[in-house]
This record gives C-alpha cells, sequence and structure tokens, in this order.
C-alpha cells in the first residue's frame, strides 16, 4: 500500500519549496498544483520528493503544467532528492528538457 500524499511548503523570497510524501497520481498533483497557484509571483518551484517514491503518469501531467506556467514567468521548476526510479521516468519523459534536479534544496535555492 502506497502512502497517502502529504506536501508541506515554504516562501523564501520568491522561491516556493514543497516537500512531499507518498505518491504523486491525481490527488497528490492537483495538491502540488493548488500549492503552487497560491503564489502567483513565484519565479522557482523548488520541489523536494525526498519521501515520495512512485509518480505516475496523471502526478506528472500536473508537473507539466506547473512547468508551462513557470515557464509563462521566465521561471523554474528544480526537482531535488529524487529517488532513482522517479529520475529515470523523469528521464524518459523528458522533463529535464525543461526542468532541473538538484541534490539537495539548499543548492537548488542557490542555483
Amino acid at each position: 500500500m502506497v502512502a497517502d500524499f502529504n506536501l508541506t511548503s515554504e516562501l523564501i523570497d520568491n522561491k516556493l519549496i514543497i516537500k512531499t510524501s507518498g505518491y504523486i497520481n491525481n490527488v497528490g498533483g492537483e495538491k502540488i498544483v493548488q500549492e503552487f497557484n497560491k503564489h502567483a509571483d513565484v519565479s522557482k518551484l523548488i520541489l523536494n520528493l525526498e519521501e515520495s517514491k512512485v509518480v505516475n503518469s496523471i502526478g506528472i501531467s500536473h508537473l507539466i503544467e506547473i512547468i508551462e506556467i513557470l515557464n509563462d514567468r521566465n521561471g523554474k521548476l528544480v526537482f531535488t532528492n529524487l529517488d532513482a526510479t522517479v529520475e529515470k521516468t523523469f528521464t524518459i519523459m523528458g522533463l529535464f528538457q525543461f526542468a532541473d534536479k538538484a541534490d539537495s534544496v539548499e543548492s537548488a535555492l542557490n542555483s
């Protein structure tokens, strides 16, 4: 059984950090988008997926929605603390053509 999805967020300047835990599917993806949409001036979203080991195609479609919004703002999505399987999935899906990855939240904040 996959754990329920939860997230926490922190705003530092115009950078939003969202830390997730659990399965990023339709529900998890929607929650990420809802939290992101609360912050209209964010130019960088740092998505800490350390506690999310599974992302399905619907979850990825929500992440692409955020990437499109950030592109319109000349912003960037940065994934941190990726599980090897999730990182491979994102690579296959081509997400790193439009988003970045970092080893930690701290390095993403400074990039």
